[in-house]
């Protein structure tokens, strides 16, 4: 995950290749340490690393979150 102060809160940007892999099409969920979550609208740009996720700074701030820190992220049904 990394913070980002362009991303909207409520949103978490993906590559597009990631969504497409995992299904994802409206929201995720973030998982980290199995202990702290996050639901987030889930949108896609090319230009994002694969293995990132992009979150609003102050959201990731607020859930006690590190920049760079390490997630499980997983589509959730609509």
């Amino acid at each position: 995950m990394r913070r980002r102060d362009d991303v909207d809160k409520g949103i978490g940007r993906l590559n597009e290749a990631t969504c497409k892999f995992l299904e994802i099409s409206d929201r995720i969920e973030i998982i980290v340490a199995g202990k702290k979550k996050l639901e987030l609208k889930a949108v896609s740009f090319p230009d994002i690393p694969e293995n990132e996720v992009w979150i609003n700074t102050d959201v990731m701030k607020g859930q006690g979150l590190s920049d760079m820190s390490i997630a499980t992220v997983r589509r959730l049904s609509a």
